[in-house]
């Protein structure tokens, strides 16, 4: 399928044209920046919710059960579903489109799982841009379900408009753990799972610690049976609330304009990993150097500041 072929395929919604307008960013092609360039005029539009929260959570099974929700109200629905990396293909181990069978039919939902590749903050480099191509598509709602929560893992409130922390009764020592961390992730807490013992526990917990933080936004506490699908329509109603803060409060624009800054960030860190310390890495007298610094015959500050000054000469000039 050719370039133009396939962005005028996505702009139509063609499943085949979406699918491998999303191979070809996670192939890192060079035709991939032509791709996003010309459909970038037609996003702006979906609304992205991150789904978080420590290994059996539920997560999958409460994204699912949130997209039927939409579906019912005429909603088109894109899901990527982030999943720890293979070792040894670099693909995606789980698959979340195989937890979510009883959507693959529906023309109105796409669901892709991209591999984690080892982010720290448990989100794919391929994640932002997949996002553009879903909401070129059409998709009004984009869900991005990621590998898990930690101190490092908090990517995913950079690029979702609304993040929501999935929990169960059992973690009250991992929530602990995180304290105000966590706390500052989650514009909405849910604690899946909750027919089971020490919900009400972990749901009291969870408030008590919100209660010690200054937020411009008060996060609500609620409990699902997600496999039941009971309290899903409440979490529902609680992300179009906040959706509405933040419209009002002009947050939206702003988280925005700060996810964006994150992504030209990325992006021009990228370049210069692949064009600068490619070309350093690879060069001849690279070998030399190492053989030099464990020699101590030199040092790796000084190497790197006459490398960099070599190959980025720029970097040194004056400004006046």
């Amino acid at each position: 399928m050719n370039l133009q072929n396939m962005v005028q395929g996505v702009i139509k919604g063609q499943t085949r044209a979406i699918a491998k307008a999303i191979s070809l960013i996670e192939r890192e092609s060079i035709r991939a920046s032509d791709l996003l360039r010309e459909l970038f005029p037609h996003t702006g539009k979906a609304y992205l919710v991150g789904i978080t929260g420590p290994p059996g959570a539920g997560k999958s099974t409460l994204t699912n059960q949130i997209v039927k929700v939409w579906r019912k109200q005429g909603k088109k629905v894109g899901v990527i579903a982030v999943d720890p990396t293979s070792p040894f293909s670099g693909g995606a181990i789980l698959g979340d489109r195989i937890r979510m069978n009883d959507l693959n039919t529906d023309p109105g939902v796409f669901i892709r799982s991209l591999a984690s590749r080892g982010s720290l903050g448990g989100l794919s480099p391929a994640v932002y841009d997949t996002a553009l191509i879903l909401d070129a598509a059409g998709f009004e709602y984009i869900i991005i379900e990621t590998v898990g929560v930690g101190q490092t893992e908090v990517e995913i409130v950079e690029l979702a408009d609304t993040t929501v922390v999935v929990t169960v009764p059992e973690a009250g020592d991992d929530i602990q753990t995180f304290k105000a961390g966590i706390m500052e992730i989650g514009d909405l807490f849910v604690v899946n799972k909750g027919d089971r013992p020490g919900t009400a526990k972990m749901k009291l917990l969870i408030e008590n610690m919100l209660d010690l933080v200054q937020l411009e936004w008060r996060p609500p506490v609620l409990v699902s049976i997600a496999d039941k699908g009971e309290g899903i329509e409440e979490i529902v109603d609680q992300i179009e609330r906040h959706h509405q803060y933040l419209a009002i409060s002009a947050r939206l624009a702003q988280d925005r304009k700060k996810a964006l800054i994150k992504k030209i960030s990325q992006r021009l860190h990228n370049l210069f990993q692949q064009n600068i310390i490619s070309k350093i890495f690879t060069s001849s007298e690279f070998d030399q150097v190492l053989t030099q610094i464990l020699k101590r015959e030199s040092d790796p500050f000084t190497e790197i500041d006459r490398l960099v000054q070599k190959y980025c000469p720029w970097l040194y000039e004056s400004n006046e």
